[in-house]
């Protein structure tokens, strides 16, 4: 890569992009800086992996919405539901070690999961939202939502909303909960400690899921609008699209210091574009990557096996449905034109993903909470595809 260092002015605001970019992916950082001078951004960090090496690693604008305080290169920002991919790759690297089957009942790992008629219930369906257990039906205190194992004692005791199998309904904090407690039961440890361990420190990742104290100051905030649909839903947990956040503190704006350290595995991941697209580079390479081997190619195949395409009832999404990770969706193709590339975005923006096709891994982070993500991340995208030719 070549070092990169361009400034954008956009409005009465002057950006630095910084970085490094191959030449062949000139386009990436062209689409970078087009985001930046459209007043796209605020601060963002976009990294690609091509066959196994990195062609571009940028980051640029500011952390704050003041535009105080540059982005770095070891910036780290909440990417939301990017986590749900990481948090099922883990759930697969226990496969993968013969210390569960997918196939098998939750309950056989988590006696007290069994309540309520969800004695059979199989870990495949907490991975590919068909499990019924979307939301809490019986609310529990604010604030309750950052002790995961309270919350999956309450999802343990809850009855299914239908019969498992038949129906996607999307799991937004649900299926973490469910997911980091089969964990601990299995491994003895958190989610976050899991992939620290196997993950991180193998491949060089800086994404934590649970945010240890020391690391809070290298955050970016979460930026809201005031007027932000999932702020709104925050506020007001008796309707449809706030059920699923309604055991957070109502002025939560994933910047607080609860949010952060919390182990809450659907969407409180924190990292940046750099380790997201190394971690899929990896899967896209058959689970190893630069000489370390993460798992086996088999597990990998079975972790993006197509489970179902079905409409989702209550977010209304569509997509199709891998164990733990999302294909490309056509019409809607975020990933790229291949059909086998497989990972997983989050709300407002941040995205992650693997194209074993073209030996891609790519990642785009952000700062401000995107109404129609597909404007920005999709021309980075677009742009990365382009350059192959």
């Amino acid at each position: 890569m070549e070092s990169v260092r361009l400034e954008v002015k956009a409005g009465t605001r002057e950006y630095v992009i910084e970085g490094g970019c191959h030449p062949r992916f000139a386009a990436v950082l062209e689409a970078m800086r087009n985001n930046f001078a459209a007043g796209l951004e605020d601060g963002a960090c976009v990294a690609v992996m091509h066959a196994g090496e990195p062609v571009v690693d940028l980051w640029g604008g500011f952390v704050d919405a003041a535009g105080t305080r540059p982005w770095q290169r070891d910036t780290i920002v909440n990417m939301m539901s990017v986590s749900k991919g990481v948090t099922a790759m883990c759930v697969h690297l226990l496969e993968d070690r013969g210390l569960l089957d997918v196939r098998d009942p939750v309950a056989k790992y988590w006696p007290e999961f069994a309540q309520n008629g969800k004695e059979r219930l199989p870990i495949r369906f907490v991975l590919d939202h068909r499990a019924e257990l979307p939301f809490l039906t019986t609310r529990l205190p604010r604030g309750t939502a950052y002790d995961l194992h309270a919350m999956a004692a309450a999802f343990a005791a809850q009855a299914p909303l239908a019969e498992p199998g038949h129906q996607a309904a999307y799991h937004v904090l649900a299926q973490g909960y469910i997911l980091g407690e089969l964990i601990y039961r299995v491994a003895g440890e958190s989610v976050g400690a899991l992939f620290r361990r196997e993950f991180a420190k193998p491949l060089g990742l800086d994404y934590w899921i649970g945010l240890p104290p020391s690391e809070i100051s290298r955050c970016a905030d979460f930026i809201m609008a005031p007027d932000n649909r999932l702020r709104d839903a925050l506020a007001h947990p008796e309707r449809p699209d706030g059920v699923f956040w309604a055991e957070l503190d109502a002025e939560e704006d994933f910047n607080s210091t609860r949010w952060r350290t919390s182990e809450i595995p659907s969407a409180n991941g924190h990292g940046n574009a750099r380790a997201i697209a190394r971690l899929y580079a990896c899967m896209a390479n058959d689970g190893a990557l630069g000489g370390v081997r993460i798992m086996r190619a088999e597990t990998v195949k079975r972790m993006t096996t197509e489970q179902h395409n079905l409409q989702e009832r209550f977010v209304g999404r569509n997509y199709h449905q891998a164990l733990g990770v999302i294909l490309n969706s056509p019409p809607v193709s975020w990933m790229g034109p291949n059909p086998r590339a497989f990972g997983h975005h989050g709300a407002g923006g941040a995205t992650g993903f693997g194209d074993p096709d073209a030996k891609i891994g790519f990642s785009y982070a952000m700062n401000r909470f995107q109404s129609d993500p597909g404007g920005s991340r999709g021309k980075l995208i677009e742009a990365v595809y382009a350059s192959l030719k």
